[in-house]
C-alpha cells in the first residue's frame, strides 16, 4: 500500500519515498506522485533517482494487486534498487500536464452531451468518450463551440470527497456504465467542475479549464446501433 500524493495535489512532481518491494512485476513505493493507469487514463512515465544519483527510467505505472498498490516499471535491463532505499520520484510532467489537461476536457464534454457513458480514453493531445445515444450523434461545430465555451469561462476545477452512503443516495453521479466507482473503502473521490459537472473520478485534473487550452471534435463515430464515439484533440 502506498502513499497516492496525486490524489490531493496532481501537481506534484516529485517526492521522496522509501522502497518497500522491487521485483520482476515493478517497483513499489511507500509513497508516490506516480498515477497508475485507470479510469482510461495511461500511468505515468518518469524516473526514480538512486542513492547513488544513476537514474532509472519507469516507463509505465500500474496498479498492483493490493489497494493502494503502485508498481512502477522500469525499463528493460535497468537495475533495480535494493529494498529500503531512499530514491527520488520524478514523473515526465509536460506529458502528465497534457494528460490533466485532456482528463478534464473529456470531463467538459460529458457535462455537454446527455447520454450514459460506455466508455472512454485519455491520451497524450486526443481523448474519446463513447456515449449511448438513442436520438443520434450530436453536432460536431456545436459541441466544439460548446467545449471551447466552457474553456474560456475557466471554472474552477478540484476534487472533494463523499462517503460511499452518500454516493448510493444520489446514483445520478455515476455516468459510466463500464466503469463503477469504487466502493467499500468507506469513502469516493469527486471531481468537481464548478458549475459544469460533478462525478466520481480518480484521475488527475488541472485546477481550472482556461488551463485546457483550445479543443476540437475532430470526428463522431457510430460504435453501434445507439453507441457514438466522440474524437477530442488540443486545436494546436
Amino acid at each position: 500500500m502506498s502513499k497516492l500524493l496525486f490524489r490531493d495535489d496532481g501537481y506534484l512532481r516529485q517526492c521522496e519515498a522509501t522502497v518497500v518491494a522491487a521485483g520482476p512485476a515493478g517497483i513499489e513505493l511507500d509513497q508516490t506522485v506516480f498515477y497508475a493507469e485507470s479510469g482510461g487514463q495511461p500511468g505515468d512515465q518518469g524516473h526514480l533517482t538512486l542513492p547513488d544519483g544513476a537514474e532509472l527510467a519507469i516507463v509505465d505505472t500500474r496498479k498492483g494487486a493490493g489497494a493502494d498498490s503502485v508498481l512502477h516499471i522500469p525499463a528493460p535491463g535497468g537495475a533495480l534498487p535494493a529494498l529500503g532505499a531512499r530514491v527520488a520520484a520524478t514523473i515526465d510532467w509536460p506529458r502528465r500536464h497534457r494528460l490533466m489537461r485532456m482528463h478534464t476536457a473529456l470531463h467538459l464534454l460529458c457535462a455537454l452531451v446527455q447520454g450514459d457513458v460506455t466508455g472512454g480514453q485519455v491520451g497524450d493531445g486526443k481523448g474519446r468518450l463513447d456515449f449511448n445515444l438513442p436520438d443520434g450523434a450530436p453536432d460536431k461545430a456545436a459541441l466544439t463551440q460548446g467545449l471551447n465555451r466552457l474553456v474560456a469561462e475557466n471554472h474552477s476545477v478540484a476534487p472533494r470527497w463523499i462517503t460511499d452512503t452518500e454516493l448510493a443516495d444520489q446514483p445520478e453521479l455515476v455516468r459510466t456504465m463500464s466503469v463503477k466507482p469504487p466502493s467499500g473503502a468507506g469513502r469516493v473521490r469527486l471531481l468537481d467542475i464548478a458549475g459544469v459537472d460533478l462525478q466520481p473520478c480518480g484521475g488527475t485534473h488541472v485546477r481550472a479549464t482556461g488551463e485546457i487550452g483550445p479543443l476540437v471534435v475532430t470526428k463522431i463515430e457510430n460504435k453501434g446501433r445507439m453507441n457514438r464515439r466522440i474524437n477530442l484533440a488540443f486545436a494546436e
